[in-house]
């Protein structure tokens, strides 16, 4: 961060009072002011308007929520030393970039049982899957094993770590890391349950890969299991970006068929592509769907192996870059589109749909050339469009929203090319800033580093259909950052948390209903503001009845944040002179390690944290 840059942050504190925050900054020069401002605009700090929506249940929110009070209150800690390590596997030299250390160097190594609750899973050196199922804190025993690779996948070069994904009560479905995939059935797991788990299926699969979900389901006597698989390879025809893209594999794995003699076979695999490590990716109950929270756009790519045919209207930017098909710029009040057409084209071929929130341009009888939801709402009664003598088509759009920028035209459209308007008076994040005051040299944009300046792509939420394999619900996630995702229920999908101003809101996905498929279920007060000042934060996680949240450090500490509950005494707020009748408390524990944490999962009443050598429990709950 540059000097300039750290000065500006540093004259920045949040100030709050009752619901309302807002940002206070001090000797400031206005020639950063301006700066500041482009460079928001250019990367898109603004971001598009979704053609869905994330809709806050406002009873969930304390305005009244003042800060959390330091408990000196012990957590009792019980450290379980293990047999073996844990089966770390670090990042080789050719895995360097953003998107290895989020997917394999922020690996959670320890897993959760959603329908037996504090049950925990991990995977040592041995090849062994261990089980820590805890019933008594004081009379904890040593993890068993559950489950032994038939060959040790310690003995390959290209490998990654090992991943376990509970699938439902008795199956899992688990990876060696170096490509090959286990279907197994646990038997009915618990307390008291002491079985081996066996292989009910075990496939290469081609490179290695990490399982971020599966689920389960049964359909006409046939047991069906959807598996989500994450890849990072390398890209050949990217010589600009990292020379990666990320893929996503979905597999469809049954025994279907009484001629196979009910064996399991990959009955589909489908292949979605991207530039980027999803924030959250899961499938839905049934595999209806799937869904997506990335910085960049994924979309389908290969179906059986064999390649999707894309229209040029549907491919997205995920890399290539394509000539523009169409021209837009705007003023104020409205937007005007110039779409070059065909020789001879004429007012009877034109297919034009509009509607407040998305547009479709075409020529009858082929693909659309322009097709998607739009960036910000217009009136379709007082927009218009026109055949001009240049053989191009000419569309206005007037804007609802007046005096509103718009970034883009088509959300994650990449065809289009904005045309500035020299009379408005743009300037670009490349122009100098001038400043009257000559003593002083003008704060240039190239200074900045890549730390100071927001992304180019905006964190968008999507939902594909499994028949057409394309979007039908998309969320421009904006501002908001992704804290992280957690199982509340084994009836539905994995919940996410994004950050909502100084709070964390947590979301339940409910893909039955088209119309409410996103609801807010909790809130964690200020928790967005706070987990930003921990700058060794490796982990984030809460409990499913949400009676705490926790973050987890790379080394050592671990912060407790609970609910407000009510106080034993009576308090009083000393500046408005009311009377305090619930308290947040935060707690910090330090374990005795020096070890990096591997793992970190919450229960209601437990917190369990996995180092190499060593898993912690932590008594939260009572």
């Amino acid at each position: 961060m540059t000097t300039t840059t750290r000065k500006y942050f540093s004259n920045c504190c949040l100030v709050k009072h009752t619901s309302e925050y807002w940002w206070r900054d001090f000797c400031l020069e206005e020639s950063f002011k301006q700066t500041i401002n482009v460079i928001c605009h250019s990367k898109r700090l603004i971001m598009a308007a979704p053609n869905s929506s994330l809709e806050i249940n406002r009873q969930l929110l304390d305005p009244n929520f003042e800060s959390y009070r330091l408990s000196l209150d012990p957590l009792p800690t019980y450290n379980i030393e293990l047999d073996a390590a844990v089966a770390e596997v670090k990042l080789k030299d050719s895995q360097y970039t953003l998107d290895h250390m989020r997917a394999f160097g922020m690996y959670n190594y320890l897993q959760i049982d959603p329908w037996y609750e504090d049950s925990m899973y991990f995977v040592d050196r041995l090849g062994r899957v261990l089980n820590l199922t805890v019933t008594l804190d004081t009379a904890l025993g040593k993890p068993r094993e559950v489950y032994c690779f038939p060959s040790d996948p310690n003995l390959s070069e290209n490998r990654l770590c090992a991943s376990l994904s509970l699938t439902s009560a008795t199956c899992a479905t688990l990876s060696d890391g170096t490509g090959q995939l286990y279907l197994l059935n646990t038997g009915k797991r618990g307390e008291g349950a002491s079985c081996k788990w066996e292989s009910l299926f075990s496939e290469d699969m081609g490179e290695p890969f990490i399982i971020i979900h599966s689920l389960s389901h049964h359909h006409n006597a046939a047991h069906i299991v959807e598996v989500l698989l994450l890849r990072i390879q390398r890209d050949q025809s990217d010589d600009r970006g990292s020379g990666f893209y990320v893929s996503l594999e979905w597999l469809t794995v049954s025994n279907s068929t009484e001629e196979e003699g009910k064996k399991y076979k990959v009955r589909k695999r489908r292949v979605l592509r991207g530039k980027c490590v999803p924030h959250y990716a899961a499938l839905e109950p049934q595999g209806l769907g799937v869904m997506v929270a990335s910085e960049k756009p994924f979309r389908f790519t290969h179906v059986n192996g064999e390649p999707i045919e894309q229209s040029v209207s549907e491919a997205m930017d995920l890399g290539e870059k394509t000539d523009p098909i169409y021209f837009w710029q705007q003023t104020e009040e409205d937007i005007t589109v110039t779409v070059p057409l065909p020789d001879g084209a004429t007012k009877d071929d034109i297919q034009f749909k509009l509607s407040t929130d998305s547009l479709s341009v075409g020529i009858q009888g082929s693909t659309p050339l322009i097709d998607g939801p739009l960036h910000s709402p217009v009136d379709p009664t007082a927009s218009t469009w026109i055949i001009k003598d240049d053989n191009t088509l000419e569309v206005l759009l007037q804007k609802k929203n007046s005096g509103q920028k718009w970034t883009e035209l088509v959300i994650g459209d990449g065809r289009a090319e904005s045309v500035c308007d020299q009379s408005q008076g743009d300037v670009t994040t490349e122009v100098l800033m001038e400043t009257p005051e000559g003593d002083k040299p003008p704060c240039n944009a190239q200074e900045l580093e890549d730390c100071d300046i927001f992304p180019e792509d905006s964190t968008s939420l999507m939902r594909f259909d499994e028949e057409t394999l394309k979007p039908t619900h998309v969320v421009n996630l904006g501002s908001h950052q992704f804290l992280f995702s957690v199982d509340i229920s084994p009836s539905e999908m994995p919940c996410f948390c994004l950050r909502h101003d100084v709070d964390a809101l947590l979301w339940q996905p409910h893909p039955t209903q088209p119309d409410r498929m996103w609801e807010h279920i909790a809130t964690f007060n200020a928790l967005g503001y706070v987990q930003a000042s921990k700058r060794d934060k490796k982990f984030s996680t809460c409990a499913p009845n949400f009676s705490y949240a926790a973050l987890g450090e790379c080394l050592r500490r671990v912060f407790i944040y609970r609910q407000p509950s009510p106080v034993d005494t009576v308090l009083f707020n000393r500046k408005q002179g009311r009377q305090v009748g619930q308290v947040s408390k935060q707690q910090v524990a330090s374990l005795d390690t020096n070890d990096v944490v591997l793992g970190f999962r919450a229960s209601n009443e437990r917190l369990f944290v996995l180092t190499s050598r060593n898993l912690f429990v932590l008594r939260v709950n009572n």
